[in-house]
């Protein structure tokens, strides 16, 4: 099972999708369609559901790309493929290459997906916390209009991540962001538990893409947490399991 967006699939030429835990071969706490190649999960069952979500995409696995993921605001042009030895370093990848899928890998982070139909430029970005505070989604516009998009024409899509809801921080963490912009005090509301705070994750993505000047956005609002469909960190470490799965969610220009 996939989580798509309507936005995204009324592009010619252009496929995508949000995957989810069904269809892999992992076991135990990874159980399904884990693609994390950080996680300590079995390697073989991690490149067969890799293989899996590649053939979704109609792509050949080497053509499945993520990149080594490190919270940062860094984006890689993506013109040919890699392998798991010689991944980027960054969170975000553009290309106008057809036929390299382009995927990020989440497990209560925020992915988003960039089409930009005209140019036929696209974009994947891995949007945590720090990488939205520190920029990755606007360093990703700015290298797809080095590819020859126009921000005005950019759609974009935000998958499942952890929803305020379920995104209880310290008092520290609420003070790092009131500290850079008064204004981000809207992304958070009171916890039940003293000197803690809910943020808004996806509220705070949106901001930061409509500030950079993308209007044409959807939101999936699905929150990882509470759904056992997809792979969460802070489910995993609530339940004291001693790692976690991820799930990848990927866009791609058809040939």
């Amino acid at each position: 099972m996939t989580f798509t967006s309507p936005l995204l699939s009324a592009i010619p030429g252009l496929r995508h999708a949000f995957f989810t835990r069904d269809g892999g071969v992992s076991e135990g706490i990874y159980a399904g369609l884990n693609g994390g190649l950080g996680s300590n999960d079995d390697a073989a069952h991690v490149a067969e559901n890799r293989r899996r979500m590649a053939a979704e995409m109609g792509v050949a696995p080497l053509h499945f790309l993520t990149a080594y993921q490190v919270h940062s605001p860094d984006v890689a042009v993506a013109t040919e493929p890699w392998d798991g030895t010689s991944r980027p370093r960054v969170d975000a990848m553009v290309t106008k290459v057809e036929g390299l899928a382009l995927g990020v890998t989440t497990a209560d982070c925020g992915p988003v997906l960039f089409a930009d139909p005209k140019a036929r430029v696209i974009g994947a970005a891995h949007a945590g916390w720090k990488g939205a505070f520190t920029g990755v989604l606007e360093a990703t516009i700015a290298e797809m209009e080095k590819l020859g998009a126009d921000r005005s024409d950019i759609v974009v899509a935000i998958g499942p991540l952890i929803r305020q809801p379920s995104y209880e921080v310290g008092a520290e963490f609420v003070e790092r962001f009131t500290q850079a912009d008064a204004g981000f005090a809207r992304f958070f509301i009171p916890s039940t538990r003293a000197g803690h705070a809910m943020f808004d994750l996806g509220g705070f993505i949106r901001m930061r893409l409509e500030r950079a000047g993308i209007a044409i956005i959807d939101d999936t609002g699905i929150d990882t947490y509470p759904d056992n469909n997809l792979f969460s960190y802070r489910r995993s470490v609530h339940r004291k399991e001693p790692d976690y799965g991820r799930q990848i969610h990927a866009i791609v220009l058809e040939r």
